[in-house]
């Protein structure tokens, strides 16, 4: 028994040896990007706008004896408390001080209760306590007056909106409200919680966070509020890449150069965007294109990304078909530049005797498609991510090895089982031979 456990410990010492030697780089690559890296100084603040729904509706008591109210300023107090020091928040409230009948005035019942801005804590808290369901619910006006309280500076910026009902200032619909502020590439999130939620404040409340790619939360008691609400503002408090506005184009020599980096567009149903890339020799270009359907569409759909010539052939393509189970739906494409042998690298060089980099066109299109009651414009959101990194040259390049060309992979695996296959049975047979001696 314990000749076998050597024996197996040794054909798994063998394996590793072998895995470690073929893949060196994938190891090293690994434990290097198991490192954190280090938060900059000089990052942006980020900012946070929570707007709390205090009409009339916010006296019923129903969450853990208490009025929704009063939950609420529970829950606030323990957020305040929570803050990270390098989050500027603000409040901002909806129906909270006209009482009476008018319509008119009433959906204009929105303010900003505490500006954006370093926290004082004491001062936040006692202008909560000052709050008492009210009036209305312009959540519509007040995500318009959130946007601009949030207005300024390169940090991640994000809504957050507590309400336990739906809208009561129609025709100016909050959840497009949101596809605007989303349109606008102001690039800020709204997320939403609901406080016993019926099903028509669910739909408009999701309807309000997938707009902008935030979260709906149903809420039905107090520590799930405060909860929830801290773990959005520490959340706006990580960072984040924030994607630059860009128009592609209808057609490739009209597209825009883009770099290595995240860019945000809309595209229209049935249309097509260009963007270009220059690629360096020796270097992989790698894109992918995601595209949220922040609306009702029909199911059965799909996302296409090509990489073109100038010359318009085609060099590679991804693309991804979905049946309305998701709301995003994503797919991505590799292209790699060989470098240039001495012979080209010679005769063709660009500016200041660099190689000169290939112009490559990327085209993204969907099949999106809307019941006609379903608003067109603006287009869905597009999120575009652009890289270019070295070619892989070597075999324990992972590009090359797992991804690019998986049969080397499995070639390198069969070799190792049959190497452990042959040890195994060399060493069986060492075993019976020493057996029928003794």
């Amino acid at each position: 028994m314990i000749i076998r456990k050597r024996l197996a410990a040794g054909v798994c010492g063998l394996l590793a040896t072998l895995a470690v030697g073929l893949f060196p780089s994938g190891a090293a690559a690994g434990a290097a990007d198991a490192v954190p890296p280090a938060k900059s100084s000089a990052e942006p603040a980020p900012k946070v706008d929570l707007v709390l729904d205090v009409s009339g509706s916010m006296r019923t008591r129903d969450i853990d004896g208490q009025s929704r109210m009063a939950a609420a300023k529970q829950a606030f107090n323990e957020v305040l408390d929570a803050v990270p020091e390098e989050v500027r928040l603000g409040i901002r409230t909806l129906g909270a001080n006209y009482p009476g009948e008018d319509r008119k005035l009433g959906c204009k019942d929105t303010r900003q209760l505490y500006p954006v801005g370093p926290l004082d804590r004491t001062e936040a808290k006692t202008a909560v306590g000052t709050l008492a369901p009210t009036g209305w619910t312009p959540i519509g006006p007040a995500l318009l007056g959130a946007a601009e309280d949030l207005e300024g500076g390169d940090g991640t910026r994000r809504i957050v909106l507590i309400t336990d009902g739906e809208d009561t200032c129609a025709p100016l619909d909050p959840c497009e409200v949101a596809r605007d502020i989303a349109a606008k590439g102001v690039h800020l999130v709204i997320d939403t919680l609901g406080l016993v939620p019926d099903a028509k404040t669910r739909r408009q409340l999701t309807c309000i966070a997938e707009a902008t790619g935030g979260t709906y939360t149903s809420v039905r008691h107090t520590d799930e509020l405060s909860g929830r609400v801290s773990q959005l503002v520490e959340r706006a408090a990580d960072p984040v890449v924030t994607p630059v506005a860009t128009e592609g184009a209808a057609q490739c020599t009209d597209a825009p150069q883009l770099k290595p980096g995240l860019y945000a567009d809309r595209e229209e149903f049935g249309e097509h965007r260009w963007y270009r890339v220059d690629v360096p020799p020796g270097q992989e270009l790698r894109a992918s294109v995601s595209i949220a359907a922040d609306r009702a569409v029909d199911d059965d759909y799909g996302v296409l990304l090509r990489a073109v010539t100038v010359h318009g052939r085609e060099i590679v393509r991804g693309a991804e078909a979905g049946s309305g189970r998701t709301d995003v739906i994503s797919t991505g494409l590799r292209y790699p530049k060989p470098p240039l042998d001495d012979e080209d690298d010679a005769n063709g060089s660009g500016e200041a005797g660099e190689p000169a980099a290939e112009t490559v066109c990327l085209e993204v299109s969907s099949s999106f498609s809307a019941p006609d009651a379903v608003k067109k414009s603006p287009g869905l959101p597009v999120e575009l991510a652009i890289d270019l990194v070295d070619g892989p040259d070597e075999a324990s390049d992972v590009a090359a090895f797992g991804l690019g060309r998986g049969w080397w992979l499995l070639a390198v695996l069969a070799l190792a089982g049959l190497l452990a296959g042959l040890l195994w049975g060399w060493i069986s047979r060492w075993r019976v031979a020493v057996w029928r001696t003794h």
